[in-house]
């Protein structure tokens, strides 16, 4: 038998162009303007800069960006969105928090091409201190930051949570809440904010 395959028959390099195969495939359900890219390269894009067109907070914005820029450096590095911060960029701490079709999304886990044809809604598309939406007025009625710096992605990801959560307990708060992490410890005011703000929705 030989060394590069199994008892089942399998070659290593017979599954490997079996995984290349269904990395295509995959590749194939992307959102509609990467796969365009990838049938006019060939199937390759990259490494360079492509052309990429973003819905931001109701509006296309244009930018080139390589195929391995995340959303988040798009957003606050390409387009001057600094709301979301980058602070663990590795998934864990929520700083970054944006909305995709309408669910939190750690945009430091998201490359920008895979949300071209997706509406993204920022911190800056939430509301303004002028107009502030019903999870700012609670964050400031219940003094629900410190530093400041995790609270875009708290208000992103508590609008999204009352949205969902109409009339939400403080226990559902704390448990629809638990992936957004606060270093100074303010998590007090920002429940009784989420709970406040669930009665008057968002």
């Amino acid at each position: 038998m030989s060394e590069n395959s199994d008892s089942s028959g399998v070659s290593r390099r017979g599954f490997l162009k079996g995984l290349g195969v269904g990395s295509v495939a995959t590749g194939l359900l992307a959102p509609t303007g990467v796969k365009e890219a990838l049938a006019a390269e060939g199937g390759v894009v990259g490494p360079g800069d492509v052309p990429l067109t973003l819905k931001i907070n109701g509006q296309n914005r244009n930018l080139n960006a390589e195929p391995r820029v995340t959303l988040l450096d798009a957003l606050r590095n390409r387009l001057d969105l600094t709301g979301c911060k980058k602070v663990c960029d590795r998934g864990t701490c929520g700083a970054c928090t944006v909305l995709v079709d309408g669910q939190p999304v750690y945009s430091c886990s998201m490359l920008a091409v895979e949300a071209e044809g997706r509406a993204i809604t920022t911190i800056e598309g939430i509301g303004t201190p002028e107009r502030m939406n019903e999870v700012q007025k609670a964050f400031v009625k219940h003094d629900a930051q410190q530093c400041g710096f995790c609270t875009p992605g708290f208000v992103v990801a508590c609008t999204a949570f009352v949205r969902k959560h109409p009339n939400a307990t403080l226990d559902q708060a704390r448990a629809g809440l638990g992936g957004n992490l606060c270093r100074c410890g303010t998590y007090a005011g920002m429940m009784l904010a989420a709970v406040d703000a669930a009665k008057g929705g968002a």
